[in-house]
């Protein structure tokens, strides 16, 4: 069941509201608030995850792939972590370069801890993590 409030913002608040609206395909404004409130929830559930809370995440990283065995070494942690990888693409984007998207499943802990030591590895040059609450709501 949906509740039905009232916001006041000021004039460019408003305004840019609107655009952010806009700009993001909303079709309404209601949406928009409501996605800004999930945003928020996840924030709050990663920054401080209860024991156990689960998450999907995708970390990306891009290499060299000449580096020494570092190939090698990532898909072997793939491997040893096969709990938690629930897929793996993997792109050439130029010569030498490679970048490979890992998308996980597990508690927040282990699967920050995992992409951080992807991440680490000798030969990433750069490497981020996308965390989402397993508890994902549809729209």
């Amino acid at each position: 069941m949906k509740q039905r409030i009232t916001i006041s913002l000021d004039e460019d608040q408003a305004a840019k509201f609107d655009q952010l609206i806009a700009e993001r395909g909303y079709e309404n404004r209601s949406e928009a608030f409501r996605d800004l409130i999930r945003a928020a929830e996840a924030s709050q559930t990663l920054s401080d995850p209860p024991s156990g809370a689960t998450c999907v995440a995708v970390v990306s990283y891009v290499y060299n792939h000449h580096e020494r065995q570092l190939s090698m070494r990532l898909t072997q942690e793939q491997h040893e972590h096969g709990d938690l990888v629930i897929s793996q693409m993997h792109a050439h984007i130029g010569h030498e370069d490679c970048m490979e998207a890992v998308f996980l499943k597990g508690t927040v802990a282990e699967v920050r801890a995992f992409a951080d030591k992807l991440i680490a590895e000798p030969g990433i040059r750069h490497g981020s993590i996308n965390i989402i609450p397993a508890h994902v709501h549809r729209h």
